[in-house]
């Protein structure tokens, strides 16, 4: 996420230092009331949903290890869920112009992202 980004939040004091990490901090405590989370944090109950269904059906445990992976993947698949040929192709596009890790690198823990 950019600096400077706005980032919406249930008001929990674990993101009261988001302000001094360069993020436009915008809490509301909801208090359980769903009129408000939907106005506040739209779709976000759907988004947490879905990943845990996908999590849990399909890949029935998650490590922490590979935790970050599996979100990545969820967030690429969520964010083109309505058009499936433009998932396809990004991901043939994105293939195409990087260097896979090997099986070794990734359990090794020498691996790091291209993007991290």
């Amino acid at each position: 996420m950019a600096k400077g980004s706005v980032v919406r939040t249930d008001g929990w004091t674990g993101y009261d230092n988001l302000p001094t990490l360069g993020y436009k901090h915008e809490p509301l405590v909801l208090d359980g009331d769903p009129e408000r989370t939907d106005t506040h944090l739209p779709m976000i109950h759907i988004a947490f949903s879905n990943l845990k269904t996908w999590l849990l059906g399909t890949h029935h445990a998650v490590s922490h290890q590979h935790l970050q992976a599996y979100l990545n993947e969820f967030v690429f698949r969520f964010n083109r869920r309505f058009y499936p040929m433009t998932a396809f192709n990004s991901v043939l596009g994105l293939a195409a112009n990087v260097t896979p890790p090997t099986y070794e690198s990734l359990y090794s823990g020498n691996w790091v992202h291209p993007i991290a």
